[in-house]
């Protein structure tokens, strides 16, 4: 499936991105370089996705959420898919607390919010 995730036989986790009839493109989620010409690898089943939880907030992790920061592993009990679509532009906050980023243009066109807790 596109976006499926798949594993190496050296353990490198991928993500399915195009699919040919002879051949799928992978995009590798480690450094791979264990992996040669005629490595075997397995179609996990999974899609693409990410566990989610304010455990997460403050945290370093790596492309697949899994913790770099020397703290100790993460719970969480919901997760979402990578690929999912943004929510709408109704149900979004409006920006009320703009970041100056020091460029004008930047500044007039995009609105770039402050996040900041109340």
């Amino acid at each position: 499936m596109a976006g499926e995730l798949v594993e190496f036989e050296e353990g490198t986790i991928g993500s399915a991105l195009n699919l040919e009839s002879n051949n799928v493109g992978v995009v590798l989620m480690g450094d791979g370089l264990l992996i040669q010409e005629g490595s075997s690898v397995k179609a996990t089943g999974r899609i693409a996705q990410i566990p989610v939880s304010e455990a997460y907030l403050g945290r370093v992790v790596n492309a697949l959420a899994k913790p770099i920061d020397g703290r100790g592993e993460i719970s969480a009990s919901e997760f979402r898919l990578i690929e999912s679509a943004a929510p709408g532009i109704i149900s979004r906050r409006s920006v009320y607390d703009p970041l100056q980023t020091g460029l004008i243009a930047i500044d007039s066109m995009i609105p770039i919010d402050v996040v900041s807790e109340n």
